[in-house]
């Protein structure tokens, strides 16, 4: 009989696989991660042993969770790159469900997002909900968190705000950038993910913090923060997305996609549910003022570079 007392993470060499593992340290479990990144730095030390997320090798990927108690899934890829789809990252998951059956897990935490719909015309909601789906279905035990925006220390989309009002004069938002938006921070969900693996019932739990803000007030909050306070204009969305090319042709990255721009605008990253999370973004603007938004942090420069810490 195999002895299951091992705790899998996902990408726990990068940012919200990262605060999971730790979490789970805290309480004594033993942990391990599936990677594609297992020489990226990582604070572990031998704590985290990596092991193959080998998701076109059934057998590998199955052997890597045979010892496995809970699954914590955190992979999904934010845009549709020539080197990455959302659709492989739909068809990559749903393996990991299946290996997972196979290997006799018992339980899968799995991140997904607000307001998923297997039928939105937006890929990354039609493929959570897809992915949502497929593990209803599966006959495993599951929790999915869905959380809108995280942010933390690592985080991209928060800092990146920062870094613009720290670079240009003015900031330009979508419309008129009254959609809203419900950050949790990641150890609130790390918590989250770690409470909920422990138990047995099939749980979904909408993974949003105590504060909800209009994208306008929260690039306010961020400038506020920052001693950054800009100019906050209305931009037509096209102009938006065009200006964010621009950007991401300098910065070598994907700053904005129209997808993730018509979700703002759509009210997505927002649910009318009690907070699931304690801190607050505002506070936390605060206190990392000092060093929120003075580099950009890069999506696809983790994607490509392989053996560097996230920053």
């Amino acid at each position: 009989m195999i002895d299951r007392n091992i705790h899998a993470v996902t990408g726990a060499y990068g940012y919200s696989g990262k605060h999971i593992a730790s979490h789970l340290l805290e309480k004594g479990k033993e942990v391990v991660t599936l990677t594609n990144s297992p020489h990226r730095p990582h604070p572990f030390g031998d704590r985290v042993k990596a092991r193959p997320l080998a998701f076109t090798d059934l057998k590998a990927l199955t052997e890597s969770l045979m010892d496995v108690d809970t699954l914590y899934n955190t992979y999904w890829v934010r845009f549709n790159h020539t080197s990455f789809r959302h659709s492989e990252a739909v068809k990559n998951t749903q393996a990991l469900f299946t290996a997972a059956k196979i290997a006799g897990v018992r339980r899968i935490v799995h991140v997904s997002i607000t307001n998923p719909d297997e039928n939105s015309p937006l890929e990354y909601f039609s493929g959570k909900g897809i992915l949502e789906k497929s593990l209803r279905e599966s006959g495993l035990s599951y929790a999915i968190l869905r959380p809108a925006v995280i942010f933390g220390d690592e985080d991209i989309l928060i800092n990146n705000i920062a870094w613009a009002l720290r670079k240009f004069p003015v900031f330009g938002v979508f419309g008129d950038g009254a959609y809203r938006l419900r950050p949790i921070h990641v150890d609130d969900l790390a918590d989250l993910a770690v409470n909920a693996g422990g138990q047995d019932e099939n749980l979904v739990i909408q993974a949003v913090g105590p504060e909800a803000f209009s994208y306008r007030d929260l690039v306010k909050q961020i400038g506020k923060a920052i001693h950054c306070e800009r100019s906050i204009i209305n931009i037509p969305p096209w102009l938006g997305y065009l200006a964010g090319r621009i950007i991401g042709l300098f910065v070598n990255d994907v700053f904005i996609t129209r997808e993730e721009i018509r979700g703002l605008m759509n009210g997505l990253l927002d649910v009318e549910d009690p907070p699931a999370g304690s801190t607050r973004i505002s506070d936390w603007c605060r206190s990392n003022s000092s060093r929120l938004g003075h580099h950009y942090a890069s999506e696809l420069a983790r994607r490509v570079d392989r053996t560097t810490a996230y920053h």
